[in-house]
Order: structure tokens, then sequence, then C-alpha cells
């Protein structure tokens, strides 16, 4: 796996997926009853901005470093990133913070004494970061192994409450199609957990065909969100990216739609920019 995601850490895709993120893992504190969270492609669990992976692709310019302020936006938009913001902390001169916050370190974030995390990770490096980073951590597990196998094996939790993030590198032609299988294969055992899968948008047809997939599966109550920051039709940088969510909390919809609008605006890029909501299944 030649995948390393200190080259796009904290880009336009992270800040969307984690802030959105944040949002769901704050709903899940708001009772006592314990939850888990299983990160299938955790990665590092942290990045350095100031390192030379990102440096050579300053994606994070595009991303969190354009939010160094919040020109523009009302209280209540504030107060709906302010979970994701305040776990970046400080930005310097440039937008950038000390450490980026990659999923799992957003996830820690929220975890109380009683709830628990797992963190799949299977590139060898990033995997010995990850554990080393976590190591005193008692709520938190971390393993080596492909996260597909992890999240059949850890599901249901016994917690029975939680969240599960997909996040593959999309290194694999099928990747879409075995993200969808295991998906599907999780839900059938747990189908009360929430459910977000990101994906990069690089191919029309191909985002169809998951959509798609997804839309005739018969699992129920499928949010799919896309934020798109424009820019030349022919340039091959990444400039779409999704996030499917499953039993999302009943504020989450609306609370997505300010956030989407916002990060639609300030992270755009050129021509096109802007974001989609829509229910693929059920509400």
């Amino acid at each position: 796996m030649n995948y390393r995601h200190g080259f796009h850490a904290g880009n336009f895709a992270d800040v969307f997926k984690h802030a959105l993120l944040a949002r769901l893992l704050l709903y899940l504190t708001r009772k006592e009853t314990p939850f888990r969270v299983i990160d299938t492609h955790a990665g590092e669990g942290a990045y350095d901005l100031a390192a030379d992976e990102a440096e050579r692709t300053g994606e994070w310019r595009g991303g969190i470093g354009r939010l160094a302020d919040l020109d523009g936006a009302d209280a209540g938009l504030r107060d709906l990133l302010a979970p994701y913001l305040d776990i970046v902390g400080p930005l310097d001169a440039e937008g950038r913070p000390s450490l980026y916050p990659g999923s799992p370190l957003i996830a820690t974030h929220f975890l109380r004494a009683q709830d628990r995390a797992v963190f799949c990770e299977l590139r060898p490096d990033a995997f010995e970061a990850l554990e080393a980073r976590f190591a005193r951590d008692k709520r938190v597990k971390t393993i080596h192994l492909d996260g597909y196998v992890g999240l059949s094996a850890f599901v249901p939790p016994k917690e029975r409450r939680g969240l599960v993030l997909v996040d593959p590198p999309f290194e694999q032609r099928d990747e879409s199609e075995r993200m969808v299988k295991t998906f599907l294969e999780a839900h059938r055992k747990w189908p009360t957990g929430i459910y977000a899968l990101w994906r990069p948008i690089k191919d029309e047809a191909e985002s169809c065909s998951f959509i798609g997939a997804l839309r005739s599966c018969g699992v129920k109550r499928i949010l799919r969100l896309d934020l798109c920051v424009g820019g030349a039709v022919d340039d091959t940088k990444l400039r779409r990216t999704g996030l499917v969510v499953v039993n999302p909390p009943f504020t989450f919809e609306e609370e997505a739609r300010m956030i989407s609008a916002y990060l639609a605006v300030r992270l755009a890029q050129g021509p096109g920019a802007g974001f989609e909501i829509e229910w693929v299944s059920g509400e």
C-alpha cells in the first residue's frame, strides 16, 4: 500500500469529513449509556502539517488553512463547527495547527470513561505511529489489521450504541464494491449503529454505481452528502468528496446543510463549487 495520508491531511475533504464526524460523535455523548467507535482505516491518528509530506502538496492550505477565522459565519454556524475546531486547536499565521487531528484523535476527544474505540490500520508504519499515540489510553484498542476484516469481526459491539467510520485509501479498483459489501454485512449484524462511509469522487459513473448499490440494498435512512470545491475541468486533483451516513441523528441533516453551505463557499477553489444532500433511502 503506497497511500500516505500525510500528503493530504487537513485538505478540504478532511475538513468536510471531520466537521461532520464531530457532530455525529457529539450526538452519541448526549446519553449516559456507553458507545463504541470503530475506525476501519485509522491511519496515523494525527499529522504534522509542517512535515515534508504536507508541505510538498500544500493541500491543507485549501482546507483547514482557510478556517483561521470564520468570516461570514453566524453564531449558529460557529457553534456547529466549534466541536471540530476546538480539537484542531489554534492556527498559526498561515492557518496551520500544531498537529492536525485524524479521525482517531477526534474520536477519542469525545470518548468518556465508559466508552471504547477500536482503530484498525494495515500499513505497518502508520500502525506503528497509531499504536504509539494511543498506547496509554485504556479506552482504545489499536489493531494491525485490514479494516474490512475488522469491521466484520467487531460488530455488534457489546455497548449496542456507536459509530463506524469507513475511510479507505481508495487505491484498489474494487474499493467501492468492497465498502458496500462489508457495510451490508456489518449492518445485518448491527442495524442500529451509525455508519459513516467516506469516498473521494473522481468518476461520475463510479459514484452513481456506488449510490445506486446503496439505493437498492434495502437499508433505510441513508443520507448522502457531497462537497465540491470546483476548479478547472481538466484538473486531475481531487475536487469533490462525499460522505454517506446511515442512521444519522435526527438533527444531523439540518446541521450538515448549514456546515456544507458554508464550506462550499469558504473552501471553493474555482467554478462549480457547491454541495448536495439527499436521502438515498427512507426519510
